[in-house]
């Protein structure tokens, strides 16, 4: 059973005792892990209930109308391209124990068990750490993101996790669908943005995906379960690429030294 409202009408967190282990057991087990393994996503309806679920949408607005929300980064982007014309969400990251934040906590909560049952199922993958939470916006203003892969370059992401908080959403009017390009495959997955769900998708190239235009404040919260073992080796490769960047460095500066008369 999903969360209810406690007797009095109090809606104070943790709410993490009213729903049963056995319950996210049975979706992972049903739903997410036999969907990850035949078409690589999957996505879960009505996750919290409308308490919790009103909960965390309550403290994302918040963050929004605070200002704690800044422009989303691009990672190696070219000189010369505007950043809005490649993704125009603005984001905060949180851990979840931050004041305010109770109820994304227990949001994180109740994903953090559905993967830690997935983990022992999805291939041998050795799914123990995940990244904090991304709280993100889109304004409204026809912002989107341009098709991209989360994690093209084995940086350690195995599966993106994003619930999405958005009621009364239409796709004809507002826009803002998620859709997801299956490697080899004929179709495309169209997801929407919708209230309590939570869409979960391998992060790797199997799934390209874009965020079309939105026309009316689309709020989501993403998070990226790593798999340790190929995290581990992508920290190696930085250290080495920047033990060696440092090297040569020093080498050329040495170099220009002796030149010194």
């Amino acid at each position: 059973p999903r969360p209810g409202k406690p007797p009095g009408g109090s809606t104070e967190m943790p709410l993490i005792e009213l729903m049963r282990d056995s319950d996210l057991e049975r979706l992972a087990l049903e739903r997410v892990v036999p969907a990850l393994l035949a078409r690589g996503f999957c996505y879960l309806d009505g996750l919290l209930g409308d308490v919790a679920g009103d909960a965390v949408l309550d403290q994302v607005k918040e963050m929004h109308f605070s200002g704690a929300l800044q422009d989303g980064r691009l990672a190696g982007s070219a000189s010369g391209v505007h950043r809005r014309s490649i993704r125009g969400d603005k984001i905060a990251w949180v851990s979840g124990t931050e004041r305010g934040c109770e109820a994304i906590n227990f949001l994180l909560n109740v994903i953090d068990k559905l993967i830690s049952v997935c983990a022992r199922r999805l291939g041998g993958k050795a799914i123990r750490e995940r990244s904090k939470a991304m709280v993100a916006c889109y304004p409204g203003n026809g912002a989107g993101y341009v098709k991209h892969v989360d994690n093209p370059n084995l940086d350690g992401r195995c599966i993106t996790c994003i619930y999405y908080l958005n009621k009364n959403w239409d796709p004809k009017e507002h826009g803002g669908i998620l859709r997801i390009f299956p490697e080899g495959k004929s179709y495309v997955a169209d997801i929407k943005p919708l209230f309590d769900r939570l869409l979960f998708f391998w992060s790797d190239r199997r799934n390209p995906h874009e965020v079309q235009p939105s026309f009316a404040t689309r709020y989501a919260i993403t998070i990226w379960y790593f798999d340790s073992e190929e995290r581990a080796e992508a920290k190696r490769r930085t250290r080495s690429l920047t033990g060696t960047f440092w090297f040569l460095t020093l080498k050329l500066e040495g170099r220009r030294r002796r030149r010194i008369p």
